[in-house]
């Protein structure tokens, strides 16, 4: 920046003996400037440093040029991938993105939704605590579209997209059961989303087809654990301590589906202190590919949610809203990737992820 302040289309405009107005056509793309001209302008104001003021554009198109996502944890790895996707079409549009988190905490979801209205958002992606929509519903009504991510809402009829965890959860007992395993089970975390649900229904459907039954101990559910007001669903402590007693029953061959990989971390411990070897006696798949699954050992197979498609996805869902567009709402399922690993009877290299 040039020394005696902020630099400001006037600054240019003097520098080149130009209108302000000129300045402004050139530096917005606008046809009325000619291309050379257009071309020194733009040189100009990177010589000078030139940081257009979003606050007076805004003001000017009537656009808080800045669209509100709302999360439920920071710690979920899935989410981190999903804000990246979001961030990078926001930056693409020149748009800003407002982050907050709610700790699935339905008082804390109606304070965000009521701040993105003061702050006079353009847009929403929410991925919501699914106890209610009274606030969401307000805050579409003030004119501001959202897309839901990953978590429906019941009754509250707006654009999706998520990960289908029906189909994922499908294919990885499957794959388990069509490779040979006796009987299988599912550890699962013990919460009321969709999500978890969606994951049990894949699992039954699997076991159904092939006229296999779901007994009482098929299903172990893992509590959440809590530190404060946080809840995290994903730590390997308490599936750990559920994986012991689902160990302890194990039958020679089975498999074990878990729907995250923090829960296969528990579950590894527990098989280890059995001496229980994988997958030579018992076959894992987990859920959500993290970056650690292809270095355990045995390397982990996991179902791999496509984050980064899925937040893109909500994203340009969102943009089209925002200019207009009055198509019917969408409901966008994006199907997951099944990782085969060592864990499952595949590759244990880790180049094999």
């Amino acid at each position: 920046m040039r020394a005696g302040g902020r630099v400001t289309l006037k600054t240019i405009a003097d520098s080149l003996g130009v209108s302000a107005k000129t300045v402004s056509r050139a530096l917005a793309g606008k046809d009325s400037v000619g291309e050379e001209l257009r071309a020194r302008i733009r040189a100009e104001a990177d010589r000078l440093g030139y940081v257009p003021n979003s606050m007076a554009r805004s003001l000017v198109s009537g656009a808080a040029m800045t669209l509100g996502m709302v999360i439920t944890h920071p710690a979920n790895p899935f989410y981190a991938m999903l804000i990246s996707a979001v961030e990078e079409r926001c930056r693409a549009n020149g748009y800003s993105l407002l982050l907050m988190v709610t700790e699935e905490d339905l008082g804390t979801e109606r304070d965000a939704a009521e701040a993105l209205m003061r702050w006079g958002v353009d847009g929403a992606v929410v991925i919501p605590v699914q106890q209610g929509a009274e606030h969401w519903q307000r805050l579409r009504d003030s004119g501001v579209p959202i897309v839901l991510v990953n978590r429906g809402l019941d009754g509250f009829a707006c654009d999706f997209v998520g990960v289908d965890h029906e189909r994922g959860a499908y294919e990885a007992a499957s794959r388990l059961l069509d490779n040979g395993a006796s009987g299988i089970h599912l550890l699962e975390e013990d919460v009321p989303f969709s999500s978890a649900a969606d994951r049990h229904a894949g699992f039954h459907r699997a076991l159904s087809e092939r006229g296999l039954p779901v007994r009482d101990d098929t299903v172990t559910l893992v509590p959440p654990s809590a530190r404060g007001r946080r809840v995290m669903p994903w730590e390997p402590d308490a599936a750990y301590e559920c994986a012991q007693q689902l160990v302890s029953g194990l039958e020679p061959g089975a498999g074990v589906v878990t729907g995250s990989d923090y829960f296969a971390l528990g579950l590894y411990r527990a098989l280890a202190e059995r001496g229980i070897d994988v997958p030579g006696q018992v076959t894992v798949i987990g859920h959500g590919d993290l970056p650690f699954a292809a270095y355990l050992q045995p390397a982990l197979a996991s179902v791999r949610p496509p984050a980064d498609e899925i937040g893109a996805r909500a994203a340009d869902l969102l943009f089209e809203r925002i200019q207009g567009s009055t198509a019917p709402t969408e409901t966008i399922y994006l199907p997951p990737e099944l990782r085969l690993r060592a864990s499952a009877g595949g590759d244990n290299r880790r180049s094999a992820n």
